[in-house]
C-alpha cells in the first residue's frame, strides 16, 4: 500500500471526477486529497479531504470573467505562504509515498520542498507540452493561456497529459501523453444510434439558440437548462449522471460547449459533436479547434451563431462518424498503467529530440 496526497483543481468538474476515478482505480492505496469549491464535495463522499484555494477560471454570459477571474488569483496567491506552510504540516502527518496534481496550484510546490516527487494528470499541459501549428489569430491567447499554465501549475517532476487528440510531446524529460480516462459509468452504457440530438449547454444568454435547435429536424434533448419541460422537439432535462450517458450514448450526434470531459465521452461513445466553446477560454477553443481538424466534428461560435453550418451539419455526420470510429478514445488502461508504475517508483519516460 502506498499513501498517495493527490491534488484537484477545485471548479469544473472534470477534473474531481477524473481524479475519483483513478483513486478508486487503486483501492489498495490510501489518498488524501487537496481541493476546493465543487471538487471537494465530490470527492469528500468517499475520501478525506484537505482543502485549499485553488486558482481557477470564472465565467460569465457564457465567456471568460477576466476581472473575476485575476480576483480569485489574487486571492489564492495572497494566502500562498500560509496555505504552504499547513500543507508541509500535512505531509509530515501523511508521510506521504508520492504526489499527484490533476491542476492544482499548491500540492506540487509543497511537494518539492519536502523533496517528494509529484506526478501531473491533466488536459491543461496539452497547451504547454505539445506541438501545435495553430493560425496567428490565437498568438496572444496561447502565449497568455502558456504562460499562466508554466507559471502556476507545472511545478510537477513528471507530466502526464490526458487528451482526446495527441498532438506531438515537445523534446523534454518525463512526459507522457495518453487518451482520455473516462468514469466507470461512462461504460455501463453501449453505444447505439437513435434519432436524437443531445446538448448538453447552458445558453439562455444566446436568444437565437433554443429557436436554432428546433429547426434541426429531429428530436432534440437538452440538459443545462435545470428544468424538465417539452417544446415542440425539444425535450428539456435536469441533470442526471445516468440520464445524460444513457442519452449520450444513443444519441445520433452531440452539441455541446468545449470542455475535454463530455467531448471525449461523446467521442468514446463514437458521436460527431458540433462544439461551442466559451469565448475567451483558450483550452475550449483548441480542443474545438482539433475536432473539425481531425474531422470528429464542426466548431462554432455560440456569439455568432452560423445557422447554415448547423443545419448543414446532418451532411457530414456520416463522413465524421467514421473519423471518430476509427480512433480508440479510452485511455484508462494505459494510463492507469503508467500511473501503476509511477506510484512504484518509475519515472515517466523521456522525450528526446528528433
Amino acid at each position: 500500500m502506498a499513501r498517495i496526497l493527490y491534488g484537484v483543481h477545485g471548479s469544473q468538474h472534470g477534473h474531481a471526477i477524473r481524479a475519483l476515478t483513478l483513486a478508486r482505480r487503486f483501492p489498495q492505496h490510501e489518498f488524501l486529497f487537496v481541493t476546493s469549491e465543487e471538487a471537494a464535495g465530490i470527492l469528500r463522499r468517499d475520501y478525506r479531504v484537505e482543502t485549499a484555494l485553488n486558482p481557477g477560471t470564472r465565467y460569465k454570459n457564457y465567456s471568460l470573467d477576466l476581472w473575476e477571474t485575476m480576483k480569485l488569483g489574487v486571492k489564492t496567491l495572497a494566502r500562498r505562504e500560509s496555505e504552504l506552510k499547513r500543507l508541509g504540516r500535512v505531509i509530515e502527518s501523511f508521510k506521504p509515498d508520492a504526489c499527484i496534481s490533476d491542476y492544482e496550484y499548491f500540492v506540487p510546490i509543497a511537494a518539492k520542498r519536502a523533496g517528494i516527487r509529484c506526478l501531473s494528470i491533466d488536459h491543461q499541459h496539452v497547451i504547454t507540452l505539445c506541438q501545435h501549428h495553430l493560425p496567428r489569430s490565437v498568438w496572444w491567447d496561447l502565449r497568455s493561456t502558456s504562460f499562466s499554465v508554466d507559471n502556476l501549475f507545472s511545478n510537477s517532476t513528471d507530466h502526464l497529459v490526458i487528451s482526446f487528440y495527441q498532438p506531438p510531446l515537445k523534446p523534454g524529460p518525463h512526459r507522457a501523453i495518453s487518451p482520455p480516462i473516462h468514469r466507470e459509468k461512462v461504460f455501463e452504457h453501449a453505444p447505439s444510434i437513435g434519432e436524437h440530438v443531445l446538448v448538453y449547454q447552458s445558453c439562455s444568454i444566446c436568444d437565437r439558440f433554443v429557436p436554432l435547435l428546433k429547426t434541426l429536424g429531429r428530436p432534440v434533448i437538452v440538459y443545462g437548462y435545470h428544468r424538465d419541460e417539452v417544446d415542440g422537439p425539444l425535450t428539456f432535462k435536469t441533470f442526471s449522471e445516468d440520464g445524460l450517458l444513457k442519452d449520450m450514448a444513443s444519441a445520433a450526434y452531440v452539441i455541446c460547449g468545449g470542455g475535454h470531459t463530455l467531448m471525449s465521452e461523446a467521442l468514446y461513445y463514437g458521436k460527431p459533436i458540433i462544439s461551442l466553446p466559451v469565448k475567451g477560454a483558450f483550452e475550449q477553443w483548441l480542443n474545438a479547434h482539433y475536432l473539425q481538424k481531425l474531422g470528429y466534428g464542426l466548431h462554432l461560435d455560440m456569439h455568432h451563431l452560423d445557422e447554415a453550418a448547423v443545419s448543414g451539419f446532418e451532411g457530414q455526420v456520416e463522413r465524421c462518424r467514421e473519423r471518430v470510429a476509427a480512433v480508440d478514445f479510452r485511455g484508462n488502461e494505459y494510463a492507469f498503467g503508467l500511473v501503476e508504475s509511477y506510484i512504484g517508483g518509475k519515472r515517466l519516460p523521456a522525450v528526446a529530440k528528433d
